[in-house]
């Protein structure tokens, strides 16, 4: 008999993992809404499972175990931190020069800047059970071997996280010509400090969050209302043309068009918008130096 291996068997140790590298990282991410702790789980689910691949069934199976395991683990270790977090909190950006593939349309939305908040206000668990079912599409069965739950007490957990992020996020269905062409238009205006072309952008209800983290200067709670909203901007402005100029890096951030900005060829913030029937309904701006330092290589190489 020879001695070839079958190459219709599924890939085991190593191969297995990096299959199934993507799923982790997306687990891990929208859990802990930061790049670096997210990398940094995914490596950790690594050398767990190298030390029981060959006596894993199911890799994919094993992998979300671990990684949703120690992604609660971390929830709960940087509860302190997160409480005292300065200002308000904004995800880390995930940054792209392209959209998501069609095939992951519907899952953009779970990975968006407003949507990362909302799911913040979850405890870990609450989190981990919503994510599961809602985004990976896990049975209640496989949750609750996770959790460490029973399978009832799942379901309540979900249906309450469910009403909680039913509650508090945001619906955005607008195409993305639309959203590039009102994002374009706003960074026109502000970079052009045109007041008039602010306000004609903005919902009557829209939401900037700025995300310093106490690091850098930035709005310590959300301003509402086009009015907070453009004399914040036209006050940065001012203090940038102090330090150099301002330009604009189209990009997609978490999902959604948006842009690298940058103050005299430095990175210095990433800005998203959502979009409502031609109008700004949110703005997240991350300047927080800790959540750009991901960032940078790409800076350096725009420069």
């Amino acid at each position: 008999m020879s001695s070839t291996p079958d190459s219709t068997a599924p890939p085991t140790g190593h191969a297995a993992f990096e299959r199934h590298r993507g799923h982790c990282f997306a687990i891990a991410y929208r859990m802990l809404g930061c790049v670096a702790d997210a990398e940094d789980l995914v490596q950790e689910t690594w050398l767990r499972y190298s030390r029981h691949a060959d006596t894993v069934r199911e890799p994919k199976a094993f992998l979300t175990s671990v990684t949703t395991r120690l992604a609660i683990d971390r929830l709960r270790a940087q509860s302190r931190s997160r409480e005292t977090y300065t200002g308000p909190w904004l995800p880390e950006p995930l940054v792209a020069d392209a959209p998501p593939q069609t095939e992951a349309v519907d899952r953009a939305e779970s990975v968006s800047m407003a949507f990362l908040v909302v799911l913040e206000q979850l405890s870990p668990v609450e989190r981990a059970v919503f994510l599961l079912r809602s985004v990976f599409e896990r049975d209640y069965e496989d949750i609750a071997a996770i959790v460490g739950k029973q399978v009832a007490n799942c379901r309540q957990i979900y249906a309450r996280a469910r009403r909680h992020v039913d509650a508090g996020r945001p619906r955005f269905e607008v195409a993305r010509d639309e959203h590039l062409a009102v994002l374009a238009a706003f960074a026109q205006a502000a970079q052009t400090n045109d007041v008039d072309g602010l306000v004609a952008v903005l919902d009557p209800d829209a939401r900037l969050i700025s995300d310093g983290g106490g690091k850098i200067s930035a709005a310590l709670k959300p301003l509402v209302g086009p009015t907070k909203i453009v004399r914040f901007l036209l006050g940065v402005a001012q203090l940038r043309a102090k330090q150099g100029e301002t330009s604009y890096a189209p990009r997609f951030i978490n999902g959604r068009p948006g842009a690298l900005v940058y103050l005299d060829g430095e990175l210095d913030s990433t800005l998203s918008v959502d979009v409502v029937g031609g109008k700004i309904v949110g703005i997240q701006v991350v300047r927080n130096p800790d959540k750009l330092r991901h960032l940078q290589a790409e800076a350096q190489a725009c420069r």
